[in-house]
């Protein structure tokens, strides 16, 4: 019995208003979701269930990004993955973000003045994306956080972008928990926030990460806000002390200022101003 042809529907008008192409989106989905599993491939028949599509039309579309580069497949082709091209279009982003270029070195020196770990990361919806980072030397991390995601809720970086924005805008829904001090409810968070806006950053104690406090900082350009982009300072409960804090503020705060300066100054020759 052949499966059921999948029916054509009309594109629909997107917020920019103009309408989307069903198929462009659907690719995005399918890459989108295989990130998302990372180390777990998936089987036809999941991706399938998953983006409620035909059988037949995913595999076809499989097949196509396997033929690519944007997908790969295992040697009895039954399993799915995202594709090395991906990694292209990744490392791309990077290379040619004029904040990611501006900030880097700043980072270098926050780093080299601490001795802790630097991260610079951007808001994405509910989520924050790792630009930049800068590892300390006395606590290395087995795997780099640079192109992965975070929930905003659960961290120093996505709660100080976070209060750059209207506590209406937090959707009222329970919040992941990935620590047993993650803010797991609205109004958790919400009195978290106004207290990063009276102190003017976020402090993050071992929210996202169990032994690990965290503090954000948004980077604002000509004092504009929303900031997108936010730096920040990992360090070990172990090696916190209140001096240790106190320093790590002040060298963060400055360093803020001095990127801050700089990105008011524009991208340089050569750059966009990416929107």
């Amino acid at each position: 019995m052949s499966e059921s042809v999948e029916p054509v529907e009309p594109l629909r008008p997107s917020e920019s208003g103009v309408r989307e192409v069903k198929s462009a989106a659907r690719t995005v989905e399918l890459l989108e979701l295989l990130a998302a599993r990372g180390d777990r491939p998936a089987r036809l028949q999941e991706l399938a269930d998953e983006l409620g599509v035909p059988r037949s039309s995913m595999y076809a579309l499989l097949q196509t990004l396997i033929a690519r580069g944007w997908v790969r497949t295992d040697a009895t082709a039954s399993l799915y993955g995202i594709g090395l091209r991906t990694l292209l279009t990744g490392t791309t982003y990077l290379d040619t973000d004029p904040v990611v270029r501006v900030v880097r070195p700043y980072l270098d020196d926050a780093s080299e003045q601490l001795g802790e770990t630097i991260h610079l990361a951007r808001l994405d919806g509910m989520d924050i994306a790792y630009l930049a980072t800068r590892e300390s030397h006395e606590y290395l991390r087995t795997i780099s956080r640079v192109g992965r995601w975070l929930p905003a809720h659960a961290g120093a970086l996505g709660k100080a972008l976070l209060a750059e924005r209207p506590d209406t805008a937090l959707p009222d829904t329970p919040y992941e928990a990935l620590t047993p001090r993650t803010h797991t409810t609205l109004a958790a968070l919400v009195a978290d926030l106004a207290q990063v806006r009276s102190r003017g950053y976020s402090i993050d104690r071992e929210e996202g990460v169990t032994g690990i406090v965290g503090f954000g900082f948004a980077l604002r350009v000509n004092g504009e806000a929303p900031a997108g982009d936010a730096i920040s300072c990992s360090v070990p409960v172990a090696r916190l002390t209140e001096a240790r804090e106190r320093r790590i503020v002040t060298v963060m705060q400055k360093v803020r200022e001095e990127i801050e300066a700089r990105l008011a100054q524009g991208v340089g020759a050569g750059g966009v101003d990416w929107r």
